[in-house]
Parts: structure tokens; C-alpha cells; sequence
């Protein structure tokens, strides 16, 4: 196995957008935020679907995929270990890693 085969990056940042101008002029602080994961085991591409601009939460994009879809599949998928204990639940896996 090539080196590059056993790394996995995942970036995730809490900091969102909200649809609408908030009081200093932009659109920080929301919800919603892109998640990236790098590495040769990673399957390109976008997953969950589009978030409406209609259907907001309190003025926030609802997400169409929860981080801990995420993190469980990584918890099982790479590290093979259960998610359910350190998550607190069972969360469906997203397909990104191969």
C-alpha cells in the first residue's frame, strides 16, 4: 500500500451562511456548512442534494446531509470501529469512501 492510500483528510467548518444580510453587512453565521474530504480512498464527487432557499430554519439552510452521516461512515468505513458509542445514535453512511 502506497503511503498516500492511508490518509484521509476531512474538513469540516461550523462556520455557515445565512440566506439573508445579517447586521454587519454579510451573510456569516448560519448554518449549512461544506464538508471536504481528501485522499485516494475518497469517491469524487458532491453528496446530499441542494439546499432550498424557500425552507429555511430560522433563517438558516437546513442540511441535506448531517455531519455525523460523516463522521459515522468514517468511524466505520476507515477506522473500522463502531459509531453508534461515540456518536450517540445510528447515523446512515454516505458513500464517499471506496
Amino acid at each position: 500500500m502506497a503511503r498516500a492510500d492511508g490518509v484521509l483528510i476531512l474538513g469540516f467548518s461550523e462556520f455557515g451562511r445565512r440566506v439573508r444580510e445579517n447586521g454587519s453587512g454579510g451573510t456569516d453565521h448560519g448554518a449549512a456548512g461544506p464538508m471536504f474530504a481528501i485522499g485516494n480512498s475518497v469517491k469524487a464527487g458532491l453528496y446530499g442534494g441542494p439546499p432550498s432557499l424557500t425552507s429555511l430554519d430560522d433563517g438558516d439552510l437546513r442540511h441535506t446531509v448531517d455531519f455525523r452521516q460523516v463522521y459515522a461512515t468514517v468511524l466505520e468505513t476507515w477506522f473500522e470501529a463502531p459509531s453508534q458509542a461515540i456518536l450517540g445514535g445510528n447515523y446512515e453512511k454516505v458513500g464517499f469512501l471506496g
